[in-house]
């Protein structure tokens, strides 16, 4: 095996370890996001004010929800300069183990236009993210109007299981 394969096998291993721990770093968010809103909405039985509890869970959902999609668009980023490095390191020596997500000379052009650093924003209302967060948020909002117009009150004394 000659030097040129050694050293992109090394550079491609280098950067699939970049590209695993944003997806680790991803899971390990949604994980904490889950725990936090679970552990904030157990405390609802208890004597802690429901709009404060339900405050704290849409914001800090919010967070976990733009770090989530930080994780994500940084793992794409790292995807491009894979697909670079894949085509181009035979051809090029520049930018050798150069690990830098946002070196836009290390992305291949699509339809020869140059791509764009993904929106943040945009990221966090992709198809996967918006079913997780937005359930939480939901429910939180829900509990949050639930204190001033008491929705579950009137089902739970209406409700035929209530008289048993």
């Amino acid at each position: 095996m000659d030097n040129k394969q050694k050293c992109l096998e090394k550079e491609i291993d280098l950067i699939q370890a970049c590209i695993n721990r944003m997806a680790k770093n991803s899971f390990v968010v949604k994980g904490w996001a889950i725990s936090l809103a679970s552990v904030i909405l157990a405390l609802l039985p208890k004597n802690v004010d429901i709009k404060l509890l339900s405050i704290i869970v849409i914001v800090s959902t919010i967070c976990f929800w733009y770090v989530d999609a930080f994780f994500l668009k940084t793992e794409k980023l790292y995807r491009w300069k894979y697909e670079w490095v894949i085509n181009n390191r035979y051809k090029s020596e520049k930018h050798l183990y150069d690990l830098n997500p946002y070196n836009k000379e290390m992305w291949i052009k699509t339809n020869n236009k140059e791509r764009n650093i993904p929106c943040t924003i945009r990221v966090m209302f992709t198809r996967t993210l918006v079913p997780l967060y937005g359930l939480l948020i939901t429910l939180s909002t829900f509990l949050f109007l639930n204190s001033y117009f008491n929705f579950i009150s009137v089902l739970v004394v209406d409700s035929p299981i209530s008289a048993i």
